[in-house]
């Protein structure tokens, strides 16, 4: 005897199942949803990457030019490269353990920034500074500088001023043992801290865009006009005037630095120009 089909009220369902349909059309239904559940898995599961690493960004080549004209960068601020100096993107990019076209972007950057020239179209020489130019340009940071000094002496925490010092210290031990580049690093992390300790981004960029052209000149202060005082030392003034929390004091002898210090290297510049 054929058994009684089961009222489709006693199936167990995760919903309702539609008064309106045949049996038959529901069940062919419900089977097709069993079918098709395994293939959507399937196929999200061919959608997703293999190996996690395949979902992380890739490095493109602007971070790495980035990271080359930093570089590139900060070298010309401290001095180390000298005007004249013929710099080649094949040396560079072997020096760097880089190929040559972020190289060749951060150069290009760089020449757009009148710290570097391009004279020919594979001459790429460091820029030099006349001394009519430095002298403007030592005129413009004296206004910029010192309004930054003036910020910092009412910002800079102890930690910074104690830094500072011992840029300082750094400073006159590298010109004791004649150490020209390390002198000129020290130096630039005395002043860029002040520049920093001001906490004026906008002010910031534009006091290192005029140190990107004024850095290499530095490198004539070793060995031929290394910085002289008629007193002290002026960074110890900076120094004092940052301790006191004194924003004229910081930014008299600031300004003292520059003229009394550079004294030597405006020497030097009229020397060179009237060179024969």
């Amino acid at each position: 005897m054929r058994a009684a089909e089961p009222r489709p009220e006693d199936i167990p369902l995760t919903r309702a199942p539609n008064p309106k349909l045949p049996r038959s059309v529901r069940m062919r239904r419900s089977a097709a949803k069993r079918v098709a559940q395994p293939a959507a898995i399937r196929a999200r599961a061919q959608a997703a990457p293999e190996d996690p690493l395949e979902s992380l960004p890739r490095i493109g080549r602007d971070n790495l030019a980035g990271r080359v004209y930093a570089e590139l960068r900060a070298a010309l601020m401290e001095g180390r490269m000298a005007p004249g100096q013929r710099l080649k993107i094949r040396e560079l990019a072997a020096a760097m353990g880089v190929s040559e076209t972020p190289v060749r972007e951060a150069v290009m950057q760089l020449v757009r920034e009148r710290a570097l020239r391009m004279e020919a179209a594979k001459s790429i020489t460091v820029a030099g500074l006349t001394l009519d130019e430095y002298l403007e340009l030592r005129t413009v940071r004296m206004a910029l500088e010192g309004l930054a000094a003036e910020a910092a002496a009412l910002r800079i925490r102890p930690e910074t001023i104690e830094a500072m010092a011992s840029d300082h210290a750094a400073l006159v031990e590298a010109e004791a043992r004649g150490d020209a580049d390390a002198a000129n690093r020290a130096n630039w992390r005395f002043h860029q801290r002040i520049h920093r300790a001001a906490a004026m981004p906008e002010l910031l960029a534009i006091i290192e865009g005029i140190w990107l052209r004024n850095g290499p000149t530095l490198a004539h202060l070793y060995p031929h006009a290394p910085p002289t005082y008629p007193g002290r030392h002026r960074h110890l003034d900076v120094l004092d005037g940052l301790r006191a929390r004194d924003p004229a004091a910081t930014r008299q002898a600031l300004a003292a630095d520059m003229t009394e210090g550079g004294a030597g290297l405006v020497r030097r510049l009229r020397e060179l120009e009237e060179r024969p």
